[in-house]
């Protein structure tokens, strides 16, 4: 797991959100984990609170595959 400072991720959001994608991120602050930033998808898996219709889920998969390079120059 990734670990970043508050401070750090305050300045550096954008990054946050992109690395979060990846793998869950620690933020810490005072030596402490305060929070942990993971993507909807890992959340969604851990607590099995999926309420995106199949059809959605599919069209939203298909979509993230043919635009991703839009989609990572966009969180930039």
């Amino acid at each position: 797991m990734k670990v970043m400072q508050a401070s750090e991720a305050k300045n550096r959001f954008g990054e946050l959100l992109e690395a979060s994608g990846n793998e869950p991120v620690a933020i810490r602050k005072n030596g402490r984990d305060i929070r942990v930033v993971l993507s909807t998808e890992e959340y969604e898996r851990l607590t099995g609170a999926t309420s995106i219709d199949p059809k959605v889920q599919t069209s939203l998969e298909r979509s993230m595959k043919r635009w991703n390079r839009v989609y990572e120059a966009l969180a930039k």
